[in-house]
């Protein structure tokens, strides 16, 4: 079993790391939200102020952050997760952002020896509860291989989209996708209204 740091425990997050010590790991959470931080630990888990001690403990850091601006934050950072890491350690970032943010994190972490994923996911905060999340995965196919495990603890459907950053490309191809077929369905109602 992995001991694994989670920064980000928010809707998505805080289930997700449940799963996770439900099958066994050690999760220590990270979270801005001190109340996110105590029901990881009556889940089981741990927690600890800062990205940075979490890293330095970490064999697997999992991130589910709002934006790109805090993914580089944590990852990027003098106080951040790159620069703490121990050499070796898998990185996996579940955050829906840009495709060149997630890019340009990746080749930080491949310099300081570091496995990085970038691991959006679909399928909602249901989906993070029941362990059911799709996860699309940009990175290498080591560090894709060694997290395949991890990953099927919060999720059903893992796919190796390539390499760094086309997890996101994937992301946001599913979500415009899913955009237009809300407006094509939204449209439907209007013309079947006026057609009675």
């Amino acid at each position: 079993m992995a001991r694994i740091g989670f920064i980000g425990l928010g809707n998505m997050g805080l289930p997700m790391a449940q799963n996770l010590l439900k099958a066994g790991h050690t999760v220590e959470g990270v979270d801005v939200s001190s109340a996110a931080v105590d029901k990881l630990k009556a889940s089981g888990g741990a927690g600890v102020e800062t990205a940075k001690t979490a890293a330095a403990r970490a064999d697997v850091v999992i991130t589910m952050l709002p934006s790109g601006k805090e993914v580089c934050e944590v990852y990027l950072g003098s106080s951040g997760i790159i620069d703490n890491a121990n050499a070796g350690t898998l990185l996996i970032d579940c955050s829906t952002i840009d495709v060149e943010t997630a890019r340009a994190v990746a080749a930080a972490a491949e310099k300081k020896g570091l496995l990085m994923l970038d691991a959006p996911v679909s399928g909602g905060v249901g989906g993070a509860t029941a362990g059911t999340l799709t996860f699309m995965v940009g990175g290498s196919t080591q560090a894709f291989t060694r997290a395949e495990t991890i990953l099927q603890k919060m999720g059903k459907t893992i796919v190796h989209a390539g390499g760094a950053g086309n997890g996101q490309a994937a992301k946001i191809c599913n979500n415009m996708i899913l955009g237009v077929s809300m407006i094509a369905v939204s449209e439907a109602f209007v013309l079947a209204e006026k057609l009675g």
